[in-house]
């Protein structure tokens, strides 16, 4: 969203810093996965920024899936909440049936500790875009992209994404 999370900032004692920022609502909703190689236990990230304040829908899955499987050859299992848009969506649930290289399985009822994504959003909203301030979304697109490019370069912390969901990955 254009309203900053506000963090802790260093300043002079007496000189409390005053950040501006705009009133409006406008957000920019998100797509991402970790993926990991089976064979080489490599790291990826892969994200879809979608148009602004706009939610994600069954579309927006299947394009997700769309570019995913444009970029990962052979079969692909994907693990994912059971949110309204996922393999509950019939345009989704279409899709997955004219392909069956693609597995999905489900995490428990509302388990964002379990997600390793979720701490992509977490990672980059507190520690690398607190206080920032964008004017406009496509400030705040701008730099999303860049953040979210920054972090592919980053097996490290991708791997303790998932390492910190506890899930028995064997990694």
């Amino acid at each position: 969203m254009l309203a900053p999370t506000v963090r802790r900032t260093l300043a002079p004692r007496g000189q409390t810093p005053v950040q501006k920022c705009s009133f409006r609502h406008e957000k920019i909703s998100a797509i991402s996965a970790i993926t990991i190689s089976p064979k080489r236990h490599r790291l990826g990230l892969y994200f879809l920024l979608l148009p602004d304040n706009k939610n994600a829908h069954q579309e927006d899955v299947v394009r997700f899936l769309r570019l995913l499987k444009h970029h990962i050859h052979g079969p692909l299992t994907v693990v994912w909440d059971r949110s309204n848009t996922h393999d509950r969506a019939t345009l989704v649930r279409g899709y997955l049936a004219r392909r069956p290289e693609i597995v999905t399985e489900k995490f428990p009822g509302y388990a964002p500790e379990l997600n390793p994504p979720e701490q992509i959003w977490t990672y980059t909203k507190y520690a690398r875009l607190p206080n920032f301030a964008p004017r406009y979304t496509s400030d705040l697109r701008v730099r999303l992209t860049y953040e979210l490019k920054r972090l592919r370069r980053r097996p490290d912390l991708l791997l303790s994404f998932i390492r910190h969901s506890d899930l028995p990955l064997g990694l």
